[in-house]
């Protein structure tokens, strides 16, 4: 208990207490918070899906259809034709061989990372990568390095001096790097993925729905999807849902369900949910006009907070701006929830120390007219 209560005043000492807010609603853009609104820059619902009523309906109908939970595990009596459809599905929009559907982001990293890879394999990991992804490195109990970020010639280095002491070679990047909303230089990545014979893996949760022609991701819009041996991805952010899903090849999905224990042994989804999602790609196909507009409104906001002075970066949906110290941080986003917008401090271990920021997460309700608010309370 001493060494509890030691560590929770250290996080006091160093403005890096985090408590668990009561959120009364979230819709249209803004969020509900004791009894107040405000524009919500926190979310993950990019495109707004997370309210489309075609979505909505499509829970409403599985949920009267089926029963509300599968109550079982896929492989026991929890695999409705529901899931062999979004599979198929997912496959065809990543155009890839095979999908399976997991039930979270961290369910998908964490378990595929630590069955593919053991102790006499290597894994290279961009820095800045998600903790799911360092924690499923941790576990397959592969020797890992971490490259700089998007840092090719440092990965190259390491390829070069590391990759032939072991058996297998994992190569893992995000798309889109969720803190600093920047891409992955991914035509590379695939050339010295193929130069070292290594499997490149990819997550594409903050892609998903938003690039590429289709919206299928970043690797849709390169065009590298045959190359990239392994793209993850969730439901839970542009495509407005829940879940996660991996497109690979058959074989790869073969294994999977063979010997990922975060599969194996997980209650399927419900059936609403996967009917959810299994609209919801419907939807981004059907309404590409919620990803221009959100890319375009990023730009927008992007550009204007690089004119004002502020050290803005990335290159997406996901605009940071970096502060530096976490209570300049915690004032200036308290300075902006007073005056109706919320956007929280991200602090240490989420980014580095002394790299502080104020993530602002545009979403498809954001408008210009809102942005130049923001921008007027940020600079007076």
């Amino acid at each position: 208990m001493e060494k509890l209560e030691r560590l929770l005043e250290e996080q006091i000492k160093l403005n890096r207490y985090r408590t668990l807010l009561s959120i009364q609603n979230q819709r249209d853009g803004f969020i509900y918070i004791e009894n107040k609104k405000y524009v919500d820059f926190s979310s993950n619902d990019y495109l707004g899906l997370s309210q489309h009523p075609a979505i909505k309906k499509a829970a409403v109908v599985a949920i009267k259809k089926f029963k509300n939970s599968t109550c079982s595990s896929r492989l026991l009596s929890g695999n409705l034709e529901l899931f062999n459809m979004l599979e198929e599905r997912m496959a065809n929009f990543k155009k890839k061989e095979a999908g399976l559907v997991f039930n979270s982001g961290y369910q998908a990293n964490v378990g595929i990372i630590s069955c593919l890879c053991s102790r006499d394999d290597v894994i290279f990991s961009d820095k800045l990568n998600h903790a799911s992804i360092i924690d499923g490195i941790i576990l397959s109990g592969a020797k890992f390095f971490r490259f700089r970020h998007n840092d090719i010639g440092h990965l190259e280095d390491l390829l070069k001096k590391e990759r032939y002491k072991f058996k297998n070679s994992l190569i893992i990047v995000e798309t889109i790097f969720s803190m600093d909303g920047d891409k992955a230089p991914l035509k590379q990545l695939v050339k010295l993925k193929e130069k070292y014979n290594s499997i490149l893996m990819v997550d594409e949760a903050h892609a998903t729905g938003i690039f590429g022609k289709n919206g299928s991701g970043v690797v849709e819009e390169e065009d590298v999807s045959e190359k990239v041996d392994i793209i993850m991805g969730t439901f839970s952010k542009a495509l407005g849902c829940f879940g996660a899903y991996v497109a690979c090849s058959k074989k790869f999905k073969e294994y999977f369900v063979n010997f990922c224990r975060s599969f194996i042994y997980s209650t399927a989804l419900p059936p609403s949910i996967i009917n959810s999602c299994l609209e919801s790609l419907v939807i981004v196909k059907k309404e590409p006009h919620r990803r221009k507009r959100l890319l375009e409104n990023a730009s927008y906001l992007h550009k204007k907070l690089k004119n004002t002075g502020f050290n803005a970066i990335g290159c997406s949906q996901i605009v940071p701006v970096i502060i530096g110290e976490e209570k300049e941080t915690i004032n200036l986003s308290i300075k902006l929830k007073e005056n109706g917008f919320w956007v929280p401090a991200i602090r240490p271990p989420t980014v580095l120390k002394g790299s502080c920021r104020l993530r602002f997460s545009l979403n498809y309700y954001h408008t210009k007219d809102i942005l130049d608010k923001l921008i007027d309370v940020l600079v007076n």
